[in-house]
């Protein structure tokens, strides 16, 4: 196959969004940056030497290297997503207590609680994808094309699964925070793209580029579910259990042949690898979308934290901060009578010194009525109104 032009830069970088953040994996380190609610930036970098892959090298091995990337990529995504959270667990609900179940965890688990979260979640993840993908295709062709040949059960039990996915994708690209997560999604692409290009990543070099990236996550998961008919169609039709036993354990096969596949269109740049990437290109249209330029900013630090081929003033560049934002309610000047206190004697201007007279004469008068009024018209229990 013919190489893609020299310009282009191959990379192994890969990414992925997260909540106000994104993550990014180079060859032999990965870096999280989130931008905090008061506009800083919290990063983290870990080092992927004497990892598994690099004290078993069969891991490395084509197809074997597949199926270790998905898991792997499953439990480093997780991880990443939870950390994003901790920064935004405080807004949803200052008040919130802890149940007595959450307590007794805590109790019992300890420090290990995040581990044993985030075990359940890849659990319940892989169990849900393979009801709604595996099982849930197999129920209803086995219901509905019972006097099909079971060729034409396979084919159409594929058809299914497909539509189900980009149903799935399309009605969670509708939620609001999803919408976010996507246009850092958006972000990481360009970022990726202005690097493979061999220029400066900076907010308008990255603005750029498509958001659109033939190594994606949503092109890989595409991928799988065209190789999984073609793999699938093979099988003869059994009872329910049989035969969503054997998609099942079939997976890994699935997804070892479609991390080739996604792995050679990203590598290379002709008509045949630019067939295979078209359907997962498209299916981007529902998962990115154009970032703005915070997000990129984000992109570009997590970026230049995996690379090793950064300038000196890429490097002077990680090392500043933004601004912190002020918290609503704080670093306001004082208004009515807080700044009359706040005031010393004799420097109270502007609006502040008119007001002055005017609240003392309503503070008087407001007095007056109270002394003239009867007790029940001032009693202070009467209910308020409602400050919503």
């Amino acid at each position: 196959m013919k190489e893609k032009k020299e310009k282009i830069k191959y990379t192994s970088i890969g990414g992925q969004a997260l909540i106000e953040g994104i993550m990014m994996r180079g060859p032999d380190r990965m870096a999280y940056v989130i931008r905090k609610p008061d506009n800083t930036f919290a990063q983290k970098v870990e080092s992927l030497a004497g990892g598994l892959k690099e004290r078993m090298p069969v891991f490395k091995l084509p197809l074997i290297r597949g199926v270790y990337a998905f898991i792997d990529s499953i439990v480093n995504g997780i991880s990443a997503i939870n950390y994003s959270a901790s920064f935004f667990e405080e807004l949803d609900d200052p008040d919130y207590k802890p149940s007595k179940f959450e307590t007794f965890l805590e109790e019992k688990v300890g420090d290990k609680l995040g581990g044993v979260i985030m075990a359940v979640s890849m659990i319940l993840g892989v169990a849900i994808a393979l009801g709604l993908f595996v099982v849930l295709p197999t129920f209803l062709v086995g219901t509905v094309g019972a006097n099909l040949p079971f060729m034409g059960k396979n084919l159409l039990e594929g058809l299914v699964r497909l539509v189900l996915f980009i149903l799935y994708i399309w009605a969670v690209s509708k939620t609001p925070d999803i919408k976010r997560v996507f246009m850092y999604h958006g972000a990481e692409h360009k970022t990726i793209f202005c690097y493979e290009h061999k220029e400066k990543p900076t907010v308008e070099n990255v603005k750029k580029y498509r958001r659109f990236h033939p190594r994606c996550g949503t092109s890989f998961l595409l991928i799988v579910m065209i190789i999984s008919i073609i793999v699938f169609s093979f099988l003869k039709w059994d009872n329910l259990l049989q035969r969503s036993a054997c998609r099942i354990l079939l997976m890994p096969v699935v997804m070892a042949l479609s991390y080739e596949v996604i792995r050679l269109a990203g590598k290379y740049d002709n008509l045949a690898t630019r067939i295979i990437s078209a359907p997962g290109l498209w299916l981007q249209r529902l998962t990115t979308s154009e970032p703005d330029p915070d997000m990129i900013e984000v992109a570009i630090r997590a970026l230049n934290l995996v690379r090793d081929d950064l300038t000196d003033e890429e490097k002077e560049e990680l090392t500043i901060m933004p601004e912190p934002k002020p918290k609503e309610g704080k670093d306001k000047p004082p208004e009515g009578d807080a700044a009359l206190e706040a005031a010393p004697d004799g420097e109270i201007e502007g609006e502040a010194a008119d007001a002055a007279p005017a609240a003392d004469e309503a503070e008087t008068a407001a007095g007056e009525a109270a002394e003239a009024a009867p007790e029940s018209e001032t009693d202070a229990s009467a209910p308020e109104g409602d400050a919503r």
